[in-house]
């Protein structure tokens, strides 16, 4: 006997039109290239979106065709989300930070048709033009600019563009698991690897999202994600806020300490997301404003490790709480969250801010799990520690047009990282499986190590790295960058490490460089490190 129920499929369409209908007037606050503010609403947001599936209609593009994104957090970003997604068309966000030829290797292999871009990547659209032979359009993300079509004649521009379409324009109803958006994950070797998301799983990552014991998003809170709309589409925030009629702060192009500081502060927003890095920026510019951050209440951070430091400060000096939380590109990409439990309120305080540091538990919908080097289950009792695997209806079954397939493990996605689970689920990330210190047969975690290392007064950033060694097969050396106007001794770096680990996990050595390497979302490259540094032991 089948339920008496209606049937509503689970459409991306359906966020924009809730927020519309019954958020309209909730602001969205938009930072433009140009820096000047603009603010508009949920319910211009899902008549802008209306015209712009419609006037993607009307220029004949096909269900799936792929329309991509260069540009910042703004509202017509906001705007394409919903507009391409909701008219069968998928939404492909790209990251401006990578090299030239990695973002003519992905448009190409996605064959995007449409490329939507903000001012800043003009120069960066006409210098690649004609290495993308799909695109039969360039948008560009504002009103008429006549000194733009200098650089490229054939220019459009998005405010005329969307006029060409109507705001009467009715939604298309299909499958829910249909194609949604399309993402590439720079965290990988070789060629970008993309993941398609469809609608069905879109909507149940925001569900899963906007729980309080996730990210907890709800129609009183002021937004600000700093995290980047083409890096994992915001961590899906645009979705999660639209589901709860969330108000939206949007950066633009401004992500530094002192311009996240000011829309904070004027805007009055209570919760922020971003990478360990962006969260450094801003506290050291509320340190030099003398800024107390007054209506920020939870910021979550995600993207690489999170410095338990960091977490002290945000809580002791400025009464924010700090939500670690963990994921991946191939995940959509939220896979845990670090909530406390009911019962840990009667843990002694410095017990409570200890288990903060790890990466959290899954929501419902998510499965995690450590294996062995045989595929045997490993123990959730906190000491275990295993090649971490995950499975839920938005973890992808496989990569969009691989160059070579890669299987699932007994419907296990493998994350490539090395963990332990304690027996709550909280989950803790001890490193990429390729990082991971192997001496003398024993094990050390280069994060464990970097988290200590940076909470030296001395020390700007730090990475940890296993160098070749006769004897122990590695060892790891510390990779530091010294804070402003600090010259750190090396032995009493490596004294600092007394007490806090075991004394054969210490550094061997710290060498110094002026910056650390990062990739195009902002992940330390320890592979250019250890071909730098790798053999400094030998």
């Amino acid at each position: 006997m089948l339920g008496q129920m209606m049937q509503d499929r689970l459409l991306i369409s359906s966020l924009v039109d809730h927020a519309g209908k019954y958020h309209g007037a909730t602001e969205i606050t938009s930072i433009e290239t140009d820096g000047t503010i603009e603010r508009s609403n949920w319910g211009v947001v899902q008549q802008n979106s209306k015209k712009l599936a419609s006037a993607l209609t009307n220029m004949g593009l096909k269900p799936s065709a792929r329309c991509a994104t260069i540009a910042w957090n703004n509202r017509r970003h906001l705007e394409i989300y919903f507009g391409v997604s909701g008219g069968e068309f998928v939404c492909h966000t790209i990251n401006p930070r990578l090299f030239p030829e990695q973002l003519i290797y992905i448009v190409n292999h996605a064959e995007d048709e449409i490329l939507f871009i903000d001012a800043t990547f003009l120069p960066l659209a006409a210098a690649l033009r004609d290495k993308m032979p799909t695109l039969k359009a360039i948008v560009l993300m504002s009103a008429r600019n006549e000194a733009a079509l200098e650089q490229i004649p054939e220019l459009v521009f998005y405010d005329e563009f969307i006029e060409t379409g109507s705001a009467d324009y009715t939604w298309p109803d299909f499958d829910e698991n249909t194609a949604s958006s399309l993402c590439y994950t720079s965290g990988t070797t070789g060629n970008p690897k993309g993941a398609l998301y469809s609608h069905r799983s879109t909507m149940l990552h925001s569900f899963a999202a906007a729980l309080p014991d996730c990210i907890g998003f709800s129609a009183q809170d002021i937004v600000l994600p700093v995290v980047p709309m083409f890096h994992v589409n915001a961590w899906g925030t645009p979705y999660s806020a639209a589901m709860v009629g969330a108000r939206l702060v949007m950066p633009g192009p401004g992500l530094d300490g002192s311009s996240l500081l000011k829309l904070i502060d004027n805007e009055g927003v209570n919760v922020a997301l971003g990478v360990p890095t962006i969260w450094q920026g801003l506290l050291m510019a509320a340190k030099e404003s003398g800024s107390t951050l007054e209506s920020l209440k939870r910021t979550v951070v995600g993207g690489s490790a999170c410095p338990p430091i960091m977490i002290d400060t945000f809580r002791e000096e400025y009464n924010v709480d700090l939500v670690h939380a963990w994921g991946m590109t191939e995940m959509s990409p939220l896979g845990t969250s670090n909530k406390p439990l009911a019962k840990h309120a009667d843990l002694p305080i410095a017990d409570q801010h200890k288990l903060r540091e790890n990466q959290g538990r899954p929501p419902f919908g998510m499965d995690i799990k450590i294996v062995d080097d045989e595929g045997n289950t490993l123990p959730h009792d906190d000491k275990a520690q295993g090649d971490l695997l995950v499975r839920g209806p938005w973890v992808i079954s496989g990569y969009f047009r691989p160059e070579k397939q890669e299987e699932l493990r007994d419907g296990w996605f493998d994350t490539g990282d090395v963990a332990r689970i304690d027996p709550d689920g909280y989950m803790t990330i001890c490193d990429r499986s390729k990082d991971i210190i192997k001496s003398g047969g024993e094990w050390i975690s280069s994060v464990e190590l970097e988290n200590i290392a940076v909470a030296h007064p001395e020390l700007l950033e730090a990475a940890v790295i296993g160098a070749a060694h006769p004897k122990w097969d590695e060892r790891p050396v510390l990779v530091a960058v010294k804070a402003e106007g600090c010259e750190p001794n090396p032995d009493d770096l490596i004294a600092f490490f007394d007490g806090k680990i075991a004394s054969w996990q210490k550094p061997d050595m710290v060498v110094f460089t002026d910056a650390l390497p990062r990739n195009a979302t902002g992940k330390v490259l320890k592979r250019n490190l250890r071909d730098e540094f790798g053999q400094v032991l030998m």
